[in-house]
Formats: structure tokens, sequence, C-alpha cells
């Protein structure tokens, strides 16, 4: 599986610790920043995520930033891309049961690694249910783009 994975400067750490994690586990990880703990904003590389994953250069995605919010916030902008802050393993699991979530979103500020972790074998392992979640994610998909223009 193709995962692109993206962080701010909060979440650099785990994201070093999650890509060494993926790469042994033999995902096919494309790291799209950033590269170091010098403060940046999080849109830019959420982004980045987004776009590969709507693009259908990556499968999933994963994105970290200090509380996991302005990422989620920053993610679920693209449409097609369901992204979802997990804390816990089986928010993990029931987002992608019922939500086909492809982007998980982490907090590496308010999580350790180790369950950050597990967090991600969850999300990878577990598949959507489809049913009658199926029409709700084409509900979401079908919502329309009510941000302001400046026509």
């Amino acid at each position: 599986m193709k995962v692109a994975i993206a962080s701010d400067h909060a979440g650099f750490a785990m994201k070093k610790e999650l890509i060494d994690f993926l790469s042994s586990a033999g995902y096919e990880i494309t790291d799209y920043g950033t590269y170091s703990e010098e403060s940046v904003d999080y849109p830019d590389y959420a982004a980045k995520v987004a776009e590969a994953v709507t693009e259908g250069t990556a499968e999933r995605g994963i994105l970290i930033c200090g509380t996991g919010l302005g990422m989620s916030i920053a993610a679920n902008r693209y449409k097609g891309v369901r992204a979802a802050l997990c804390l816990y393993p089986e928010m993990a699991r029931m987002t992608r049961k019922h939500n086909d979530a492809n982007v998980l979103v982490l907090s590496g500020r308010l999580i350790g690694v180790e369950l950050a972790r597990r967090i991600v074998e969850v999300f990878f392992e577990t598949g959507f249910e489809g049913g009658r979640h199926e029409r709700r994610i084409r509900k979401i998909d079908d919502l329309p783009d009510l941000r302001r223009r400046s026509d």
C-alpha cells in the first residue's frame, strides 16, 4: 500500500518514528515534510497529503500536528478526503469501518509513539463495512461547497 505522510514541526518526531515503523512493515511511504522541528504552517502539509490521496498517488494518508485538529480541518477541505483524528485504536477501527476514512490524523503532543503505532496498525488493518455506511459516504461527497467565493 502506498502511504502519504506529513507533519508540521510538532509532529515531526512522531512522523520519523512512524515512517520507520511503516517501512519495516512493507508499506511504500512518501514523506511530504516537514523535515525539521522548525516552525511551519500545517495547512501546507495537509494539502500535500490530501492532494496525494485525491489524485490517487497514495491510497491512504497520515497527518500529524500538535493536537491533530488543524490538520483534520485542513485536509477535510478536499473533496474525497475523509480525514479522521484518532486518539485511540477504537476510533481508528470505527472510522475505517463506518466512514471509510482515508487519512489518519494523529496528535504529536497528546499521545505517545507506542499508542500512535497501535492506532496506525488498526487503521491499516480495518476494512470498510459498506452497506448503510456507503450511502452516508455518498451523502458527504454530495454536500455542496458553501465556502464564500469572491466572484
